[in-house]
């Protein structure tokens, strides 16, 4: 990650701008998420000045999301369409279709949002979408996840490059304050949209955002969120090689395969726990039918596995239980992680009425 200047309210130049997307070079093209917001525009608006002083660039793209959620999305859209094509940038407008959710807008707005953007890229060949998180955002997601009790690895927040499938989100401007960004903008008289939403007390990124101007005041501001999450994201990547050396001497299986996935005891419940913790969620993601477990469930399960599967426990009886589609099994000194058999579907009740002329 390239580090901001020392200024957090100028605009950026061009060689700082060529320096952040330059790690993107090779790439034959490229996918730009734009709102139409201060942020995204900017973003469109700096690969577009390293486009052109290239003598060889990625092919650019801007892609607008209409989510249909306000009357003026189509509008905004279009405008964004305008401002790409004085760029010199395509641009297409993806379309958010279907009945909207009555609650948790926000999360699933996202989630479509991320679909449309992935197959844009798709259609275009492409494997990186250039998303314009800022530090501003970086800092709110982890005061967002530090409310909801995430652990270390939700903690290390956004990466600056999130693998994802067959294609990549990219995010150059993860560690440049959003006053340089709107800066930029007012210096090449480049206009932008103000979303109403972002000041909307019902979201919680917005309530977290009011939340950081009082941590700032306290010294925790954007800047040492920040810093926070990249900490964590080094100690994260590195107890994710922990666990992946614990795999190989603890465990003999169906990690390439089918088929259940046995531990040492001894060995499994004498790593340190948060190796031990993310051994077993991965051994559950791999064997399991329902993904990732939540850390919470995780670590509950290991809390029981620890006092299942001591040496203490003389009664040899087989200690077992199910969770996320696999079945967890603790006896003979081994923990075993197999597929769950197919639950079977439940048969709706019948009504007072119906049973009445089945029985007459």
């Amino acid at each position: 990650m390239c580090a901001a200047s020392a200024a957090d309210d100028g605009p950026i130049a061009d060689a700082e701008a060529h320096a952040l997307l330059a790690p993107l070079a090779a790439a034959s093209a490229l996918v730009i998420a734009v709102s139409g917001g201060p942020d995204s525009t900017a973003l469109m608006l700096l690969a577009a000045r390293w486009r052109d002083a290239r003598a060889t660039a990625p092919r650019l793209v801007a892609v607008t999301i209409d989510h249909g959620l306000r009357a003026q999305s189509a509008q905004e859209a279009q405008s964004v369409a305008l401002q790409a094509r004085a760029l010199k940038i395509e641009h297409r407008t993806l379309c958010w279709a279907g009945t909207k959710p009555q609650s948790g807008v926000q999360e699933k707005a996202r989630a479509a949002r991320y679909a449309l953007l992935a197959q844009a890229a798709r259609d275009i060949g492409a494997v990186h979408v250039m998303t314009a998180h800022t530090r501003e955002d970086q800092a709110e997601t982890v005061l967002l996840r530090l409310t909801r009790g995430s652990g270390l690895s939700g903690l290390a927040a956004m990466a600056p490059l999130t693998r994802c499938g067959d294609f990549a989100i990219v995010r150059p401007l993860l560690d440049v304050p959003k006053a340089r960004l709107i800066a930029t903008l007012d210096a090449a008289q480049v206009n932008y949209i103000r979303d109403p939403s972002n000041e909307d007390p019902r979201f919680g990124r917005v309530r977290a955002r009011k939340l950081m101007t009082a941590l700032a005041a306290e010294g925790l501001d954007a800047t040492r969120l920040g810093r926070l999450a990249v900490r964590l994201r080094r100690a994260d990547a590195a107890i994710e090689i922990a666990v992946t050396q614990a795999a190989a001497r603890t465990s003999h299986g169906a990690w390439g395969g089918h088929g259940a996935i046995v531990f040492d005891a001894e060995g499994f419940l004498g790593l340190p726990a948060e190796v031990a913790i993310r051994l077993l969620g991965r051994a559950i993601a791999h064997v399991g039918s329902e993904g990732p477990v939540e850390l919470v469930k995780l670590e509950a399960l290991f809390e029981w596995l620890a006092a299942a599967a001591s040496p203490a426990r003389q009664d040899g009886e087989r200690a077992r239980r199910t969770l996320a589609g696999a079945i967890i099994s603790a006896a003979d000194a081994a923990i075993s992680i197999a597929m769950a058999p197919p639950r079977r579907p439940r048969t709706a009740p019948q009504s007072p009425a119906l049973r009445f002329r089945q029985r007459g």
